[in-house]
């Protein structure tokens, strides 16, 4: 029995205050770009990461619904895996919507243009700002819309060490995007995406292999759009659109991203 009381008492004095003190740790940050009021999400695991033990750092770009609960949950599960992540708002603090006319409206407005870059640069400064990211490790994952603006981001230059596109929109790079990028590319695609046409993944991949990219193309076996969002059997169903939720491909595309991460990065947090 004496044992056994010194065995829970060293255990508590051992592990007991870690644990107790161990949480992701989720807010909102405020902020601003080209004079437009943005409000994103940062969150990380206090137990793995702070201003003296930094992490790599994960920048998660939303569908085209904007900054709903979904990349939110996203960014907080990948602070449970110990990297900072903030998800990042692209359309102004609080504004989001079911309605996809009123989405195709909110996310046409970046296409082809280089707000969509300027938008996700934003919230990669505000990732670096936290403190918390390790010196040149960064990367940014992004969902459907989230996913183009992933890699428009990767093409303006800036010093991401990969990038990861689920389900996401394709944009062919150009020769001057090839010369300027720095990131690896992981696509993670529904095979049966009818958003998706044949013509623009060849157009994709041409680009890729054209400007010499460190890419990996990744298509998931009867998956459509949006196959990672659990809600996306609701949202068909309320919405009228073409997408479903795969909990086969969610789960391989999310192992492919750990694996592209430990490439990249190495463990998440010492």
């Amino acid at each position: 029995m004496k044992s056994r009381l010194l065995f829970l008492f060293l255990g508590c004095a051992l592990f007991g205050p870690a644990a107790a003190s161990a949480k992701i740790v989720a807010r909102a940050v405020a902020y601003e770009q080209a004079g437009v009021k943005l409000e994103g999400w940062l969150a990380y695991d206090d137990s793995k990461v702070s201003a003296t033990r930094k992490a790599p750092g994960i920048l998660v770009l939303p569908e085209w619904w904007g900054l709903t609960d979904y990349p939110k949950s996203r960014a907080e599960q990948l602070a449970a895996l110990g990297y900072v992540a903030f998800a990042v708002d692209m359309y102004g603090a609080g504004v989001t919507t079911a309605d996809p006319k009123r989405a195709g409206e909110l996310a046409g407005q970046f296409y082809g243009k280089p707000l969509m870059a300027a938008r996700a640069r934003a919230g990669l400064d505000q990732l670096l700002a936290s403190g918390l990211v390790a010196d040149g490790k960064t990367a940014a994952i992004g969902y459907c819309f989230g996913g183009a603006a992933a890699q428009a981001l990767a093409y303006s230059g800036v010093p991401l060490a990969g990038i990861v596109s689920f389900h996401g929109s394709l944009i062919p790079a150009s020769r001057e995007a090839a010369e300027r990028n720095h990131a690896k590319i992981l696509v993670c695609h529904g095979a049966v995406d009818p958003f998706i046409s044949a013509n623009e993944i060849e157009a994709f991949m041409k680009s890729m292999n054209e400007g010499k990219f460190d890419y990996q193309f990744i298509s998931y076996a009867g998956a459509v759009h949006a196959f990672t969002n659990p809600k996306a059997d609701e949202i068909a169903r309320t919405a009228g659109i073409p997408v479903a939720y795969q909990a086969a491909a969610d789960r391989r595309s999310w192992e492919h991203m750990k694996t592209f991460f430990k490439e990249l990065f190495g463990p998440a947090a010492q």
